[in-house]
């Protein structure tokens, strides 16, 4: 089956856009039906976990937050996630979406900014992460073009996330990398992501692993954890129906079980429920949720 990257996936969000201002305000009903229920589903699933807070990825309601950040954050909110990692600010000052956060009870302790913003000015991106609130940077994405060929293009990425991690540390944070499958391409013998993994300093460049992806590329979660202990800070929790396409959590084929056992090892700070393309959104962050919690109580 062919992958379904990002670039792809953006091709859906001009359809997705349009439903979404059709059924906007059943979610909104949504989520004021959800706030005022103390027996809900997000009440009942914070009681499982006190230590750990579950996270959203929100690429998963890109269309939502195009149409109202403010309302899609709410929503959340009212689910019962408490973490948030963003995918683009959808021309919200820093400012204001710190407010917002503070008004809903979250956090966002990274936020995924794309490769080339960096080319304006590594400064500029730290400042408005901090404006934000964020703890992580995070990398999420290269294009066919900046993938080039050989295995010299990604040590020149590991050089430079370096210099970009070195610079996020000054500053209290620090820079993380999000992976797809094609980091697992081999390339002049060796491995994309065991080159950055390799030739990026751990104290200056954390890992997000995205478990989908790790298991579509046919890798071992548990393995890596074992040969770098304490890397990955970042997990995205996304499941595979049996396609090998994406899922809810806790629905496909994934056994998350012993990842999250191994919690400690890999150093994991902050899970994200993710899922790319899914057809009702509330049911699958309400799933993400309850599967998330359920892992970690």
């Amino acid at each position: 089956m062919k992958n379904i990257s990002r670039a792809e996936q953006s091709t859906c969000i001009d359809t997705e856009y349009k439903s979404s201002r059709r059924n906007f305000v059943k979610l909104s009903a949504a989520t004021m039906a959800l706030a005022a229920m103390p027996g809900s589903m997000a009440f009942a699933a914070d009681a499982m976990s006190k230590s750990a807070k579950v996270g959203l990825q929100l690429y998963t309601l890109r269309d939502m937050m195009a149409v109202s950040l403010p309302a899609t954050l709410k929503l959340v909110a009212a689910v019962g996630y408490k973490e948030l990692e963003f995918a683009g600010y959808f021309e919200h000052k820093p400012s204001e979406i710190k407010t917002i956060l503070n008004n809903e009870g979250l956090s966002a302790p990274s936020a995924h900014i794309a490769l080339t913003t960096f080319d304006s000015g590594v400064n500029a991106v730290i400042d408005h992460a901090l404006e934000v609130g964020h703890d992580y940077i995070v990398i999420p994405y290269l294009t066919e073009e900046q993938r080039g060929t050989g295995i010299d293009v990604y040590k020149k990425l590991a050089a430079r996330c370096n210099v970009i991690g070195e610079a996020c540390n000054k500053a209290g944070l620090k820079l993380a990398y999000h992976h797809h499958d094609f980091e697992f391409e081999m390339r002049d013998g060796q491995l994309p992501y065991d080159v950055l993994l390799n030739e990026t300093d751990q104290d200056i460049m954390a890992m997000e692993m995205d478990l989908f992806w790790m298991y579509k590329a046919k890798q071992d979660p548990l393995a890596y954890f074992k040969q770098y202990p304490g890397r990955f800070k970042l997990w995205h929790v996304k499941d595979m129906d049996k396609t090998g396409n994406f899922a809810d959590v806790g629905t496909g084929t994934i056994d998350f079980a012993p990842i999250f056992a191994q919690a400690k090892l890999s150093g994991v700070e902050h899970r994200f429920v993710e899922r790319d393309i899914t057809d009702d959104k509330l049911k699958t962050i309400q799933q993400g949720y309850k599967a998330v919690s359920q892992l970690l109580a």
